[in-house]
């Protein structure tokens, strides 16, 4: 099973003013608000171009969902919804979408039905004179073997393959059942006061340099803040999609064209 055509590097025209990042939306039918808060934001697009660095969704079982009956189970409207949605933002703004460790079946079906460009991991933006180098950070968690092993086995061909073989709902059944699994082990270990694992600084530090890189920006850790790299760099950390949170988790990091970035939370009404 060959993969989608993936860009590794975005040039930002003249043009562009603003660049909006967004990762772990976590997109799902049993999150409506969230959802919601979502849409309300496309529809506003106060960005000129958006790039998402993974987990847009919460489970991703393979493109073929988009041509299914969309009565079959109530997450595969809510998919088609979403990508309609998706479509409709990327025939007036630039849009790119990275894969992340919930959403890695996300293909070259995808990408044609929304009109979104799919991004390597990791990716350099050029915006103005600065350069950030982009992803979803889970590849650079080294502590987590547990985690690497299991990311390692899915993103295999043939694994690919022989999962999106089995019918729609067999896969969506497989799919709830690991992410209950997740839950129950995330619980168990936040009840034992063992921290979720981070990016290797070090790992971070030295793919940053490799590019020349003003800093990176990631998500997956779900542990938003700004942490100093190597050589004045940063490391940028974007926050999950919640909006049932006391207070929502609704963020955009924002970059503009002289070079600086600023957090933006949604505004309430919008998270109601």
């Amino acid at each position: 099973m060959s993969g989608p055509a993936l860009l590794d590097r975005i040039d930002a025209p003249p043009t562009w003013q603003r660049v909006d990042c967004a990762s772990d939306v976590h997109l799902r039918a049993q999150d409506p608000a969230t959802a919601a808060a979502w849409h309300a934001y496309l529809a506003a697009a106060p960005f000129d171009a958006l790039c998402i660095l993974g987990d847009l969704f919460e489970v991703w079982i393979g493109d073929d969902a988009l041509a299914a009956d969309p009565t079959a189970d109530p997450e595969i409207t809510f998919q088609q919804q979403a990508v309609a949605t998706l479509a409709a933002l990327s025939r007036r703004r630039p849009v790119y979408v990275m894969r992340g460790n919930r959403d890695f079946l996300l293909g070259a079906g995808f990408a044609a039905a929304t009109g979104v460009q799919l991004l390597a991991d990791p990716v350099v933006l050029t915006l103005g004179q600065r350069r950030w180098l982009l992803s979803h950070g889970d590849a650079w968690c080294l502590a987590d073997r547990d985690y690497q092993a299991f990311r390692a086995q899915v993103r295999r061909t043939d694994w690919q393959s022989t999962f999106l073989s089995l019918p729609l709902a067999e896969r969506l059944a497989q799919a709830r059942a690991l992410r209950q699994r997740s839950q129950t082990h995330q619980a168990a270990q936040r009840k034992a006061g063992v921290a979720p694992a981070d990016v290797d600084p070090r790992t971070a530090a030295e793919a940053v340099a490799a590019v020349g890189a003003e800093g990176l920006i990631h998500g997956h850790t779900h542990r938003p803040g700004v942490h100093p790299l190597a050589d004045r760099a940063r490391r940028l950390v974007l926050s999950d999609w919640d909006a049932g949170a006391v207070p929502p988790r609704l963020q955009v990091l924002s970059l503009d064209r002289d070079g600086g970035w600023r957090v933006c939370p949604l505004p309430p009404a919008a998270a109601a």
